[in-house]
This record gives C-alpha cells, structure tokens and sequence, in this order.
C-alpha cells in the first residue's frame, strides 16, 4: 500500500505479446516474422528482484493489449488447433471463454511476470487486441463484425475473462461491496450464466456496464478512462463514454485535491499533430462533410489506417482538453501541481508537453505520457511511417486538410520533449510531494537469458 506523504513511482505502459522468449521470437521483426525482441516487462522484473523492497514501484498500470486474442502465440494456437477446425472462423484468434482462459495463462504464466504481478499492486484497461483490431471503430464495423457467426462467443469470452482476470482488481473493496454483479456472483453455485448474461448486454448496450474507474495512489489520483467498450457510434452523436461515465469520469477527477491527477486511457489524448489532424480530418468526411462519396472513402481509410483515437471522437477530445484545463486553473478547488494522461497502443514512446492560452490562466503543468509496447515493436517500414506522419510537413498538410473538412484547430498546443522512443519499453513515473518525474526504458538483452533496461528518456516534468 502506498500513502500519500511518501514517494511512489508508478511504472506503466501497454501491448505485451506472450510469444516465448528465445529465438527466434526474441530477434527482430526485420531479421525474422515473429520476433518481438526482449520483454520489457520481463526485464523490470528481473531487476527488482535484485533491489530491497522498499525500492519497488507501488503500481504498474497495464493500459491495454494484455493478451492478443487476434494475434495468437503458438502455444494458443496449438490449444485452439486440438478444440476445433482452425481453417474455420475466427481460426487461430480465440474463440470463447475457454480459449480466453489459455491465452491469460499463457500470458502470465511465465515466472518473471508471474512473480511480478504477485508484488506490485496492478491496475489495468483493455484495447482493441484484448478482442480484436479496430474493436469498435464505427457503428459500420460494428455492423459487419455482428453479423459474423463468431462474434458473439467471442465478445461474451472477452467480456467474461476480462471482467474475472482484469477487472476485479481494479475495483476497491468498498466498490465491490457494492458491486450488483459481485454480489450476484458471490452467492451463486454457478455464476456462468450470469456473467454470459452480463457480458451479452455489455456488448450490445454501451450504458449497461462502467468500465472506468478511480483509484489513489500515493499522492495521485489516477482517474482511468475506458476509450474502447464504453463508446457512443451512433453517426452525428460520436464519443469515447456515453453520459453517465462521462459523469463519473469527471466527478472522480473534481471532487478531492491531489498533488497530482493522473487520467490514464489505452488510447493517447495527444497525438503528433500531423496523426491528429488526420484523424480528426478523417471523422468528419466519415460523418458527411464531404458529402457521400467522402463519407465512403473515410469509412474505408478509418478502418485501413486505424484513425480512431482520440482526435477521431473530436467531441470527447474537446470535452476532455476543456476539464483538463479547468481543473488546472483551480476552478475545482487547489490545482494539482501536475496532470499527466497516460496512454499506450501506438507502439511508441513519447514525452509531450502541453500548452493553454494564456487566458485560460491553467496552473497545473500538463503532459501527455504515452509507453508502447512492453513487447511487440515496430518494423523498420513502420517506424518509417511514423515518422513521417509526425514531421512538420504532414502536420501543415493534414491541419490544412482538417480545416476544409471544417473541423476546427485544437484549444491547446503541445511538442514533445524529446525524439519518439521506439523498441520494447518500460515508463517510470517518479511521484514525491508536488514534484514529478518521468523516465522511459528500453530493453536490452544481455546475453545468456540476461536482460537489462537502458535509460532513453528522463526527464522532469
């Protein structure tokens, strides 16, 4: 347990594949189709078991892509292979329950992480992977993927295992006391009906369950955001939560003073500015701006390039930008000295640092803090590709794009700190008083199943 007088660090990050760790699997993607290097989840645990105790992080934030149910290591191929015909669909993705269940062992079974989960306090939140890519894209991809034979074990499955080996320890004993579906688990002699049951509608209705939640730790408050199941799709009417996790949301980061507010998502609030004008370029034709044929080609675009994050629900950004910026300038009481969103998915790892008009007199330092992937790195085309998309000349291109699709500049401006960091990654935020840190690592074999993790980042914030 941590309290609030005392440091803390909070290591986090996201996308973690559970292919075995020896080769060919630890070379790189370059070098052969299933490497995935070194873990670096891996290698935090390895070197706090040579640290005291008292030196160990007081949580690790696992902010999506726990498991890949639609990209399967072998081991869960081959479980899959003896149940049922993989040549049948959804092949050698999981399937239901049961295969949800291998693929968690699989997961973290593995000693190190085995032991680590076992000693450092965890909170955590799914992404698309946890289920499957592009998971609730648009109201059209939704359409396609109900329509599939499969889809419905496989969301009952998801919804099942992640409520079983994610969700319930997110939740706070006094939240479980008055948790409905808790109770209703507890006193039954087979809760397995109940929790089909609960997983079906959380699919089907988007305000049948919450998924967010609040947690204190240290001198923080992390306020964590569902920015996947949680969301709105009808056309016209798009956002990341509907109304009443909206409320809780914002309640959960208003209503006590902290010395620092942390809002946590799978999915990172701040983009480079070339991928967020895109996306929010790409939403608008997607809903009509450019008429019909636009709307077509967007929807294509939206589901080849993945352009849904935050900036491609532009309502939710502006919602979430303006309650950053008014609880920065204490208009809820005393502003925290710093208000860092933490965010994953995007396979890289950045510092940004945001800036408010100066009218809107926000006193609270502000930064987006993203760490992907724990394991599963870029190719050298793709890390091309990001690259490019991040540089100045994309980002005049694509605000120019965005401004004849009518879609208004961003209240805020943000750069980032430092060059993106690529590789398998570890992020440590440092926490003491009203001061913060933050360091990102790489791993790095050492040689004979030996790891190490190398500073690529460190920074205050």
């Amino acid at each position: 347990t941590t309290a609030r007088d005392l440091p803390v660090d909070i290591v986090f990050g996201s996308c973690r594949t559970a292919y075995p760790h020896e080769e060919p699997y630890t070379l790189r993607k370059d070098e052969h189709d299933d490497g995935r290097e070194v873990c670096g989840l891996r290698a935090l645990a390895l070197r706090l078991r040579t640290l005291p105790p008292e030196s160990w992080p007081g949580a690790l934030l696992l902010l999506g892509d726990q498991i890949y149910a639609d990209e399967t290591e072998p081991d869960t191929q081959r479980f899959i292979e003896r149940r049922r015909d993989p040549e049948v669909p959804p092949g050698r993705q999981v399937g239901d329950f049961r295969e949800y269940v291998h693929a968690y062992n699989v997961s973290w079974r593995q000693p190190p992480i085995r032991w680590l989960l076992s000693t450092v306090a965890t909170a955590m939140i799914f992404d698309d992977h946890d289920v499957i890519d592009d998971w609730n894209t648009s109201l059209s991809w939704l359409e396609m993927i109900r329509a599939q034979g499969w889809w419905d074990e496989r969301i009952v499955g998801a919804f099942v295992s992640y409520w079983i080996f994610q969700h319930l320890g997110n939740l706070s004993p006094q939240a479980l006391e008055t948790d409905d579906l808790w109770q209703q688990v507890q006193q039954a002699d087979d809760a397995g009906q109940i929790l089909r049951d609960f997983a079906f509608r959380a699919d089907r209705a988007v305000d049948s369950t919450q998924w967010s939640y609040c947690r204190d730790i240290g001198s923080a408050r992390l306020v964590m955001v569902d920015s996947r199941a949680g969301r709105v799709l009808e056309p016209g009417k798009r956002t990341m939560v509907d109304e009443d996790e909206w409320a809780f949301i914002e309640e959960s980061a208003t209503s006590q003073q902290h010395d620092h507010l942390l809002i946590g998502s799978s999915l990172p609030w701040l983009m480079a500015p070339g991928m967020h004008h895109l996306e929010a370029w790409n939403e608008a034709i997607s809903e009509g701006a450019w008429g019909k044929p636009g709307a077509r080609v967007g929807e294509k675009l939206r589901q080849a390039l993945d352009l849904e994050h935050w900036p491609a629900f532009n309502d939710s950004f502006r919602r979430l930008t303006r309650l950053i910026g008014r609880i920065g300038a204490g208009e809820d009481g005393e502003p925290p000295a710093t208000i860092v969103a933490l965010g994953g998915d995007v396979h890289h790892a950045y510092l940004a640092e945001v800036a408010y008009p100066a009218g809107a007199n926000v006193r609270s330092r502000v930064y987006q803090a993203v760490c992907s992937p724990f394991r599963n790195p870029l190719d050298t085309r793709e890390r091309r590709v990001i690259r490019g998309i991040s540089s100045m000349p994309a980002a005049r291109l694509t605000r120019a794009l965005a401004r004849r699709a009518g879609v208004e500049d961003p209240e805020i401006t943000w750069k980032l700190r430092q060059r993106a960091v690529f590789d398998n990654v570890v992020a440590t935020l440092h926490l003491n008083g009203r001061s913060a840190s933050l360091t990102i690592e790489r791993a790095r074999p050492l040689g004979g199943g030996d790891l190490t993790l190398e500073t690529a980042f460190e920074g205050t914030l």
